[in-house]
């Protein structure tokens, strides 16, 4: 497994440096990327977002633009599936730029080691800082430091 995993990130790396470039022109976030195997088969996955929401349109256009530079400047990818979406409502938050940018919604965070014997949190994003966030559970104020955090998405309503 540890083989393919390299190779997958190997993949992410590269295909992100050809894609950053025209998100950027067409003011799409790249929310997430991922390249996973199935059926022997590559599923490029791309989580787009923008001001406003992103709309089919977009994916379909963005579908066709990434397809396009992946085939030109991907060397040996193989067969691969693209798939391009809105990352939802359990959007994840993986940059500073996003907990600030969502400050205030309801949260789900998880970390790899215990605070106040917890490892899972939802609550109200209510504090960014420079290396933690604050988060309102139940009432409670409970910090988390951003090095403990492990995964951390919108929570919807």
């Amino acid at each position: 497994m540890g083989v393919g995993l390299k190779k997958s990130n190997f993949f992410v790396e590269k295909i992100r440096e050809v894609a950053e470039p025209l998100c950027q022109a067409e003011n799409f976030e790249l929310v997430h990327l991922e390249v996973v195997s199935f059926n022997q088969e590559k599923i490029v996955r791309f989580f787009l977002d923008k001001p406003g929401g992103i709309t089919l349109e977009d994916c379909v256009y963005a579908s066709r633009q990434l397809g396009d530079l992946i085939d030109v400047y991907i060397e040996n990818i193989g067969k691969y599936r693209l798939e391009v979406s809105s990352p939802g409502p359990n959007r994840p938050l993986k940059k500073k730029e996003d907990f600030l940018r969502f400050k205030g919604e309801r949260v789900k965070i998880e970390t790899a080691e215990l605070i106040e014997n917890k490892k899972k949190f939802t609550g109200i994003l209510e504090i960014i800082n420079d290396d933690s966030v604050v988060i309102a559970v139940d009432g409670k104020k409970v910090e988390i430091k951003d090095h403990a955090i492990s995964k951390a998405i919108l929570a919807g309503q």
